[in-house]
């Protein structure tokens, strides 16, 4: 029986803030399988975003254990941290994070600078452009963020996310500043990577959006109160599709 890609036992974080003692997760317990697509979804100081840094390797728990792809993450130091990171994840963040003055080929190829065994910079472009073409800019290549849409600027940082080919993406937010087509565009373009075999869990605070995940977690005060199987995730392609009808109808009125 192929192991959970995420194992959590009894997970706790927990924060000095002076004298005051903040428990920001509270014995959380999860598995999710390969091939899963989460939401996270609760309201602001529920844990969701410090259950997410801990996913990432960002942040290590004070409780508990968790184990990563068959790796217990406690007791990693820094290196080993940074390594797991680099290839066993990618990030994709609500406010992009693209360097300005950089094109978009060249935001894609930053993950792969850091990476052991070394990359060569032909290989570096090839997986970079591969990528690209997959988020649907393979001819925005050259382009910088400032020539890009919040979407377009979105799918580069989507890009970015999986040149290393990881086996887990982490989206915090991802449509938060996006217009109700484009979060649709993102949430199709999740449900193409799923479909693929990658591994996704998206923090979001819209039902509507958590619509087309395969599941859907709720945290309120540190700990998960619901954790549910969505046995029929919206389909972007429709959604698109009925977007694009309704918007016809209109233009013809």
């Amino acid at each position: 029986m192929n192991l959970p890609l995420i194992q959590l036992h009894d997970i706790a974080k927990t924060y000095q803030s002076g004298d005051v003692e903040v428990k920001a997760v509270r014995g959380v317990t999860l598995d999710i399988a390969r091939g899963d697509f989460v939401a996270v979804m609760g309201p602001s100081g529920s844990g969701k975003s410090t259950l997410m840094n801990m996913l990432g390797c960002l942040d290590q728990p004070t409780g508990g254990d968790y184990v990563l792809d068959g790796v217990g993450i406690a007791g990693l130091d820094r290196k080993q941290l940074a390594e797991l990171r680099n290839h066993k994840l990618g990030f994709v963040f609500q406010n992009f994070n693209l360097l300005t003055r950089t094109s978009a080929v060249e935001n894609v190829e930053l993950p792969m600078l850091y990476a052991v065994p070394v990359i060569s910079r032909r290989e570096r472009r090839e997986r970079a452009s591969e990528a690209l073409s997959k988020v649907g800019l393979g001819k925005r290549h050259d382009h910088h963020p400032s020539q890009l849409s919040g979407g377009q600027q979105q799918r580069v940082a989507i890009a970015r996310a999986l040149v290393n080919r990881p086996e887990l993406v982490l989206a915090d937010e991802p449509t938060g500043n996006l217009d109700s087509r484009t979060s649709i565009e993102i949430m199709g373009l999740f449900q193409e990577l799923n479909a693929a075999g990658i591994t996704l869990v998206m923090v979001t605070h819209e039902l509507d959006i958590a619509a087309y995940c395969k599941r859907i977690i709720v945290m309120r005060d540190g700990q998960i109160i619901s954790d549910t199987l969505n046995d029929a995730p919206h389909s972007a392609t429709e959604a698109l599709a009925a977007l694009n009808q309704a918007e016809q109808r209109a233009n013809l009125s």
